[in-house]
């Protein structure tokens, strides 16, 4: 008998006044035009990554690879269906927006704090696990302080609270809720499957990471940084997958709470309107099966 693949969670990303969905056989985006009606577009999702669902640490990598691909996607439908047609952005200024992206969070979140780390080391005589932790350190502190001040721009704050709002429709379709914005608006924007999770995830596996290479000299020290990507975020895919498995463990919980309290800073309560959003383009993934599991829920009081 051939063995059947792993299902997939549903996962979601916050887009322009919107969000995407990604199920186990489809991806969709659902926006809110400027008209106040819903736009939705829906592709099958692709399966390459799926190949590789039984490797452990490579399974994470090409994940990573395929929901950064399909982000893009969405986002720039997102950010079209803002704009007339004349301003909407083509694919080539998508490849250059996104290689920008790339090399501004390369240059920001893993070079700066290498080198900051590498002039702080000389001057409190730093070195081996206390130089990684100070690198670290520094590392979420600039992260931390990213996160506030963009969480200041109402167009951001916009983006945060549909994110909350992925949140919270991802957890009344696993939690057996009704698919309507008024059940799905008494969950919490806390998800521990959540992108913010991983990032703090990755930034504490880095430390320990890091810390086999000793302190080598400035360009060793960045090469390092550079190459060992893949394995960092492999890992880090690997405790967050293994989390959401076993949340019902208290030690595991626990360990969840510094990544689960940061995404205070990445989300906000949602409108219903901006639920009914998500909700969209939940229902647009799911399976017949699913579906039809989701309307014989009783309908909330």
């Amino acid at each position: 008998m051939t063995e059947q693949p792993e299902p997939r969670f549903v996962g979601g990303q916050a887009v322009m006044e919107g969000v995407m969905m990604r199920g186990e056989t489809a991806w969709a985006v659902a926006v809110r035009n400027p008209e106040g009606g819903i736009d939705v577009e829906v592709h099958d999702a692709p399966s390459w990554a799926q190949r590789y669902s039984k490797l452990p640490v490579v399974r994470g990598v090409t994940t990573l690879v395929e929901s950064l691909a399909l982000g893009f996607k969405a986002l720039t439908f997102s950010a079209n269906r803002q704009v007339p047609d004349d301003e909407q952005l083509s694919d080539t200024a998508v490849g250059w927006t996104f290689a920008v992206a790339m090399t501004l969070f390369a240059g920001v979140f893993i070079v700066l704090p290498a080198l900051a780390a590498n002039g702080i080391g000389d001057w409190l005589g730093l070195s081996g696990f206390w130089f990684h932790v100070a690198e670290g350190a520094l590392r979420i502190g600039i992260f931390l302080g990213y996160l506030v001040a963009i969480g200041s721009i109402p167009d951001i704050r916009t983006v945060f609270q549909y994110h909350g709002a992925e949140h919270k429709a991802i957890a009344a379709f696993e939690r057996g809720a009704p698919l309507e914005p008024a059940a799905a608006q008494r969950f919490s924007t806390e998800h521990v499957r959540c992108g913010t999770n991983f990032l703090l995830t990755v930034m504490v596996v880095t430390v320990i990471t890091y810390s086999f290479f000793g302190r080598p000299g400035w360009l060793l020290l960045i090469g390092s940084r550079i190459v060992v990507i893949p394995l960092i975020a492999g890992v880090s895919y690997e405790i967050i997958r293994a989390a959401a498995k076993h949340m019902q463990w208290r030690w595991v919980r626990w360990s969840m709470r510094p990544g689960l309290a940061l995404q205070r800073l990445t989300t906000r309560e949602p409108t219903l309107d901006q639920l009914e959003v998500a909700l969209t383009s939940l229902r647009a993934v799911l399976t017949a099966e699913q579906l039809a599991e989701v309307d014989a829920r009783p309908r909330a009081a």
